[in-house]
């Protein structure tokens, strides 16, 4: 398993979402509050709506943009908290198509997608 995962994620009917093939996901949506974060986190981000990439991980690496603190579990997801961004989302049970457990923290880094 990767100690660094990536993701694409887009704008698709006014919602973000992402597809990873490998781990059986199409159009998995972002929401309770992780939409939000997704906002927050590429803000300054052109084109973003467009699709970016999200770089994330149980471990701090160079270049990681946010850190979010694990709150606690509910329906099957997690609740995850950015001190920094004053801001909490749920991920949903596809987080463990990435992770045996949840992480206590996780760190991401965005940036532009390229081709």
């Amino acid at each position: 398993m990767n100690s660094i995962m990536v993701i694409h994620p887009y704008k698709t009917g006014g919602v973000w979402a992402f597809d990873d093939p490998e781990a059986g996901l199409v159009r998995e949506p972002f929401v309770s509050g992780a939409d939000t974060v997704i906002e927050r986190l590429v803000e300054s981000l052109p084109g973003a709506e467009g699709g970016f990439t999200l770089f994330f991980s149980a471990q701090p690496f160079p270049g990681y943009q946010a850190e979010f603190a694990w709150r606690r579990q509910e329906m099957g997801g997690n609740w995850y908290f950015s001190p920094a961004h004053q801001i909490e989302g749920w991920l949903c049970p596809a987080l463990f198509k990435y992770f045996p457990t949840a992480p206590e923290r996780l760190y991401v880094q965005v940036k532009p997608r390229t081709a």
